[in-house]
């Protein structure tokens, strides 16, 4: 966000948390991206505010509160509060449990923990996009050159390739189970309790193994049972839609342009290496 538009954000959470009856004298902004992370003190609440979206917002929440009850290894909604999406200034605040860190995150227990969640989703029961509908939004940045103007033609063909050849490997739209749809690092928290996801407005179906590629590589030492080959094309996807998503000009992301220029690169040797370049 626009520093004008994070010191509007900040105000938002922080009144939207007082008005819920939780007392704060100071906020620490700890991420602002496309959206913000606010740490808010001493109530100890963990404030995420987006841009105006209450519908997809509340999504996340209404999931959050089906996937605590199957006892998946989540972030939880603050208990304090009522857990719904709150509007404020043209912003969706949600107010979240903060769980303090520990160092690592041993890849065995990030496996098991990703285990757990695949599990508790096939208990749930809820209206969910496809993974194909995510690789669609790429596809749509990549053919529109005023959504992402500054992509090079090479790196647009490239990609535009990529995902058309992989997407079909995804399936019909009535297959997979639930995923959290981005369990990547920065999307797991590290506690005394073992790992939680957090984030859950990606959520989508699919094979496990797309939320599997989002993890570092030797988490999947960890996760019996999946498919190797789909796992390796499944990388290959995700790389593709998220260097598409970091040239969008709307992007937000700090160094997204960098981590583009590394992840293409991770891009072309695997493509390399499957005879696909």
């Amino acid at each position: 966000m626009e520093e004008s538009e994070e010191k509007r954000a900040v105000e938002a959470a922080r009144s939207i948390a007082v008005t819920a009856g939780l007392p704060v004298e100071n906020a620490i902004v700890l991420q602002s991206s496309n959206k913000l992370a606010v740490r808010l003190l001493p109530c100890d609440v963990l404030a995420r505010v987006s841009r105006w979206d209450p519908e997809g917002v509340q999504l996340e929440v209404d999931l959050a509160g089906r996937l605590e009850a199957a006892g998946c290894p989540i972030g939880v909604l603050d208990p304090r509060v009522e857990p719904r999406a709150y509007r404020l200034d043209g912003f969706t605040v949600t107010l979240w449990t903060f769980y303090e860190s520990v160092p690592e995150l041993p890849a065995a227990d990030y496996g098991l923990a990703l285990q757990r969640l695949h599990a508790g989703m096939r208990t749930v029961e809820m209206a969910t996009p496809h993974a194909l509908d995510r690789v669609a939004s790429a596809q749509r940045l990549l053919a529109d050159r005023d959504l992402t103007p500054e992509l090079p033609d090479d790196q647009r063909a490239l990609l535009s390739g990529t995902l058309e050849a992989l997407s079909p490997m995804l399936g019909d739209r009535d297959g997979g189970q639930l995923l959290h749809g981005e369990p990547h690092p920065g999307n797991v928290l590290a506690t005394r309790d073992g790992p939680l996801f957090i984030d859950l407005e990606t959520f989508c179906r699919g094979p496990v193994e797309l939320d599997l590629a989002h993890a570092p590589d030797d988490v999947a030492e960890h996760y019996p049972g999946a498919d190797p080959e789909l796992l390796r094309q499944c990388r290959m996807l995700v790389l593709a839609m998220i260097i598409a998503w970091r040239w969008d000009r709307d992007d937000r992301l700090p160094g997204g342009r960098e981590l583009g220029a590394q992840w293409l690169a991770q891009l072309r040797t695997m493509l390399g290496s499957a005879g696909m370049r």
